[in-house]
Protein backbone atom coordinates (compact mmCIF):
# COMPACT_ATOMS: atom_id res chain seq x y z
CA UNK A 1 0.00 0.00 0.00
CA UNK A 2 1.32 3.47 -1.01
CA UNK A 3 1.25 6.00 1.98
CA UNK A 4 2.15 9.00 -0.48
CA UNK A 5 4.83 10.02 1.98
CA UNK A 6 6.01 13.67 1.27
CA UNK A 7 9.40 14.76 2.06
CA UNK A 8 8.95 16.53 5.66
CA UNK A 9 5.92 14.94 6.11
CA UNK A 10 5.73 13.69 10.15
CA UNK A 11 6.13 9.82 10.46
CA UNK A 12 5.65 7.68 13.70
CA UNK A 13 8.16 4.60 14.37
CA UNK A 14 6.84 1.35 15.41
CA UNK A 15 8.64 -2.50 15.55
CA UNK A 16 6.86 -5.87 15.62
CA UNK A 17 7.29 -8.20 17.50
CA UNK A 18 9.94 -9.62 14.96
CA UNK A 19 11.97 -6.45 15.25
CA UNK A 20 10.55 -5.36 12.03
CA UNK A 21 10.23 -1.55 11.74
CA UNK A 22 6.73 0.07 10.69
CA UNK A 23 6.61 3.76 9.63
CA UNK A 24 3.11 5.50 10.22
CA UNK A 25 2.06 9.03 8.62
CA UNK A 26 1.50 10.94 11.53
CA UNK A 27 -1.73 13.47 11.53
CA UNK A 28 -1.81 16.17 13.91
CA UNK A 29 -5.45 16.66 13.26
CA UNK A 30 -6.08 12.78 13.85
CA UNK A 31 -5.02 13.79 17.70
CA UNK A 32 -8.12 15.91 17.84
CA UNK A 33 -10.41 14.14 15.65
CA UNK A 34 -12.92 13.90 18.34
CA UNK A 35 -12.79 17.82 18.70
CA UNK A 36 -12.80 17.90 15.25
CA UNK A 37 -16.41 15.81 15.13
CA UNK A 38 -17.78 18.00 17.99
CA UNK A 39 -16.73 21.26 15.90
CA UNK A 40 -18.09 19.88 12.35
CA UNK A 41 -21.73 18.69 14.21
CA UNK A 42 -22.21 22.44 15.81
CA UNK A 43 -20.99 23.56 11.99
CA UNK A 44 -23.67 21.35 10.61
CA UNK A 45 -26.39 22.40 13.26
CA UNK A 46 -25.73 25.90 12.53
CA UNK A 47 -25.55 26.32 8.95
CA UNK A 48 -27.31 23.57 7.59
CA UNK A 49 -24.66 21.92 5.59
CA UNK A 50 -22.74 18.98 5.36
CA UNK A 51 -19.08 18.96 7.10
CA UNK A 52 -16.02 17.28 6.23
CA UNK A 53 -12.40 17.92 8.58
CA UNK A 54 -9.58 16.34 6.79
CA UNK A 55 -5.64 15.88 7.15
CA UNK A 56 -3.51 15.68 4.16
CA UNK A 57 -4.48 12.67 3.16
CA UNK A 58 -8.24 11.66 4.61
CA UNK A 59 -11.35 12.34 6.43
CA UNK A 60 -11.33 12.63 9.88
CA UNK A 61 -14.15 13.94 10.88
CA UNK A 62 -17.94 14.37 8.92
CA UNK A 63 -21.26 15.58 10.20
CA UNK A 64 -24.61 15.76 8.16
CA UNK A 65 -24.16 12.99 5.95
CA UNK A 66 -23.23 9.29 7.06
CA UNK A 67 -20.11 8.57 8.44
CA UNK A 68 -19.75 5.44 6.67
CA UNK A 69 -19.74 7.52 3.26
CA UNK A 70 -16.76 9.72 4.05
CA UNK A 71 -14.93 8.91 7.45
CA UNK A 72 -11.52 7.64 6.51
CA UNK A 73 -11.96 8.06 2.77
CA UNK A 74 -8.86 9.36 0.74
CA UNK A 75 -9.16 13.12 -0.25
CA UNK A 76 -9.17 13.76 -3.83
CA UNK A 77 -6.50 14.86 -5.85
CA UNK A 78 -8.23 18.26 -6.07
CA UNK A 79 -8.28 18.64 -2.53
CA UNK A 80 -4.89 18.03 -2.00
CA UNK A 81 -3.47 20.35 -4.29
CA UNK A 82 -5.64 22.83 -2.88
CA UNK A 83 -4.10 22.12 0.87
CA UNK A 84 -0.78 21.90 -0.56
CA UNK A 85 -0.87 25.60 -2.12
CA UNK A 86 -3.13 27.14 0.96
CA UNK A 87 -5.94 27.72 -1.50
CA UNK A 88 -9.59 28.65 -0.44
CA UNK A 89 -12.61 27.77 -2.61
CA UNK A 90 -16.12 29.03 -3.05
CA UNK A 91 -18.55 27.70 -5.25
CA UNK A 92 -19.67 30.36 -7.60
CA UNK A 93 -23.35 29.85 -9.37
CA UNK A 94 -22.98 29.04 -13.07
CA UNK A 95 -19.38 28.56 -12.85
CA UNK A 96 -17.71 25.44 -13.60
CA UNK A 97 -15.08 25.55 -11.05
CA UNK A 98 -16.34 22.54 -9.41
CA UNK A 99 -14.75 19.97 -7.20
CA UNK A 100 -15.32 16.83 -5.47
CA UNK A 101 -13.21 16.85 -2.15
CA UNK A 102 -13.82 12.96 -1.40
CA UNK A 103 -12.32 10.17 -3.65
CA UNK A 104 -15.26 7.95 -5.30
CA UNK A 105 -18.12 9.97 -3.60
CA UNK A 106 -19.66 12.12 -5.83
CA UNK A 107 -20.40 15.65 -3.79
CA UNK A 108 -19.25 18.55 -4.36
CA UNK A 109 -17.90 21.17 -2.19
CA UNK A 110 -19.24 24.70 -1.79
CA UNK A 111 -16.59 26.38 0.53
CA UNK A 112 -12.94 25.16 1.15
CA UNK A 113 -10.39 26.81 3.34
CA UNK A 114 -7.19 25.13 4.59
CA UNK A 115 -6.17 24.34 8.68
CA UNK A 116 -2.72 26.54 9.12
CA UNK A 117 -0.97 25.65 12.62
CA UNK A 118 2.51 27.21 13.24
CA UNK A 119 2.81 28.62 10.05
CA UNK A 120 2.34 24.50 8.63
CA UNK A 121 -0.98 23.37 6.25
CA UNK A 122 -2.03 20.14 7.66
CA UNK A 123 -5.78 19.70 6.81
CA UNK A 124 -8.77 21.53 5.20
CA UNK A 125 -12.25 21.92 6.62
CA UNK A 126 -15.37 21.84 3.53
CA UNK A 127 -18.92 22.30 3.25
CA UNK A 128 -20.32 20.04 0.77
CA UNK A 129 -22.91 21.58 -1.88
CA UNK A 130 -26.33 20.47 -1.01
CA UNK A 131 -27.54 22.13 -4.75
CA UNK A 132 -26.35 24.37 -7.25
CA UNK A 133 -26.17 27.18 -5.02
CA UNK A 134 -23.82 29.92 -3.80
CA UNK A 135 -22.81 29.58 -0.48
CA UNK A 136 -23.72 32.75 2.10
CA UNK A 137 -21.17 35.05 2.62
CA UNK A 138 -22.09 33.50 6.66
CA UNK A 139 -21.03 30.32 5.24
CA UNK A 140 -17.77 31.38 4.07
CA UNK A 141 -16.88 33.22 7.37
CA UNK A 142 -18.16 30.05 9.44
CA UNK A 143 -15.46 27.84 7.57
CA UNK A 144 -12.81 30.15 7.60
CA UNK A 145 -13.54 30.47 11.04
CA UNK A 146 -13.52 26.99 11.91
CA UNK A 147 -10.07 26.65 10.12
CA UNK A 148 -8.53 29.36 12.00
CA UNK A 149 -9.71 27.62 15.50
CA UNK A 150 -8.57 24.16 14.80
CA UNK A 151 -5.28 25.33 13.57
CA UNK A 152 -5.34 27.87 16.87
CA UNK A 153 -6.34 24.12 18.36
CA UNK A 154 -3.22 22.26 17.15
CA UNK A 155 -0.59 24.93 17.83
CA UNK A 156 -1.54 24.23 21.73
Amino acid sequence: RTMRIREGDPLEIYTDAEGEVIFKKYSPIGELSDFAGQYAEVLYKTAGAPVLVCDRDHVVAVSGVPKKEMLERRISPALEEMIEQRRAFVYERGSSRRFQPVEGVERCASVQYPIVASGDVCGSIVFLAEEDKEPSEAEEKLIQTAAGFLGRQMEE
